[in-house]
């Protein structure tokens, strides 16, 4: 399985992503003639090689040929003169373009993610939203560049690492922000972040969005075998390398497919009367939790306890954090990703002489490694029929055989 894989450890922005991407092998001349199907005017795009830190790649400057622009540099600066475009106007030139469907699809999902954070953060509908930034010719180029890049690369899968969105203050269009600017809070939220790695915006509205839009899995932890690297270059020079790392890898696809992170959240109770913890965990299980579970312990003073565990995609952190609180007598929780690797799974039904029984099926490598009848309709013939629970196992056992 292909693999694109963003180290997001100095952030990202538009223009350091198409570096990062032409870095790896996109040929630019096949980028400017796509972008050319946009017919937008007023802009020329110059690729060229640069250094960071001593770490040399690719940097892209979108330049727009204006009195008033010199070069673009919106990843840390948000200064565009540029007639404010909203959703449909943008959508119109993206639409009515030569570009094939899965850029222009792309694309404007991409822009949807940012109106619907500027929908929010203002009080607005998403038509009502006029982009400031994210609606100059630069931006536009930098979006649908992106996606120009990844029709190109073709990868199977985008990854993401935790990404750092700097410290300090930002310019922009709604005044003086602390880091992150509001857009970029909004449209990370629920992602994994990191912060005050150096004193300067380091990830952009337009580097989030083209994030939340594309990317299928956030870790920290790539497995795999890395192909080649690319480096975008900012134009900023800070304190560590100012530049987006991109691999692009292969990975097993059973291991890739049947892998994924999740957050474990943990609390330890010696105060606490235990008949409420069947209500706990049912309630932790219906909100979307994997999996919750008690553990006995021993704290302090030789004082019996027990430990709560529940396992849950990083999406519903916030729900099942709050049942920890609200349910349980615990004054603070521990929290840390933890990485599942599963079997793949499949549900075949036979039907005995008592009635239809699902069986579970694990599988490796594409061939079946365990199975097991489901207890509840195995449960459910034993007490309508009076029969072992066991014998109506074996009894369906015997039917799978012979079926």
């Amino acid at each position: 399985m292909k693999v694109l894989y963003y180290d997001c450890f100095s952030g990202i922005s538009g223009d350091m992503n198409l570096g990062a991407l032409v870095d790896l092998g996109v040929d630019p001349d096949y980028l400017a003639k796509e972008l050319e199907k946009l017919n937008l005017k007023g802009y020329r795009m110059k690729v060229n090689s640069a250094q960071r830190k001593g770490i040399t790649g690719t940097r892209v400057e979108i330049i727009l040929e204006d009195s008033h622009h010199h070069n673009h540099t919106h990843e840390h600066k948000h200064d565009h003169h540029e007639e404010h475009r909203n959703l449909d106007d943008i959508g119109k030139i993206i639409l009515e373009s030569g570009l094939s469907e899965f850029v222009k699809t792309t694309s404007l999902a991409i822009f949807l993610k940012i109106a619907e954070a500027e929908a929010k953060i203002h009080g607005k509908t998403v038509d009502e939203i006029h982009f400031h930034e994210v609606g100059a010719i630069d931006s536009i180029v930098d979006i649908v560049g992106a996606t120009i890049c990844l029709e190109y690369l073709k990868p199977d899968k985008i990854i993401s690492s935790t990404i750092e969105l700097g410290g300090g203050f930002v310019e922009c269009a709604h005044g003086t922000f602390p880091v992150p600017a509001p857009a970029t809070a909004e449209i990370l939220r629920q992602f994994p972040i990191k912060s005050g790695v150096v004193n300067f915006e380091t990830t952009t509205p337009t580097g989030a969005a083209i994030l939340a839009t594309c990317v299928n899995e956030f870790t920290d932890r790539f497995r795999g075998e890395i192909q080649k690297i690319g480096y975008g270059i900012g134009y900023k020079d800070f304190d560590i390398p100012n530049v987006l790392r991109v691999y692009m890898g292969e990975v097993k696809e059973e291991l890739t497919d049947h892998s994924s992170t999740a957050i474990m959240i943990e609390c330890n109770i010696d105060d606490m009367n235990p008949e409420g913890t069947e209500y706990l965990i049912d309630r932790m299980l219906k909100e979307g939790a994997n999996d919750v579970f008690i553990t006995p312990i021993i704290m302090k003073k030789s004082r019996p306890a027990f430990k709560i565990s529940a396992l849950c995609p990083r999406d519903i952190e916030p729900a099942i954090t709050t049942l920890f609180f609200k349910e349980t007598t615990t004054l603070g929780i521990r929290k840390y990703e933890v990485e599942k690797n599963m079997l793949e799974r499949t549900v075949e039904t036979v039907e005995t002489v008592y009635g239809k029984v699902r069986i579970k099926h694990a599988l490796y490598d594409g061939k079946i490694l365990k199975s097991k009848a489901e207890y509840e309709d195995c449960l459910k013939i034993a007490q309508e029929n009076n029969l072992p629970l066991s014998e109506v196992y074996a009894l369906v056992e015997e039917t799978r055989k012979k079926q």
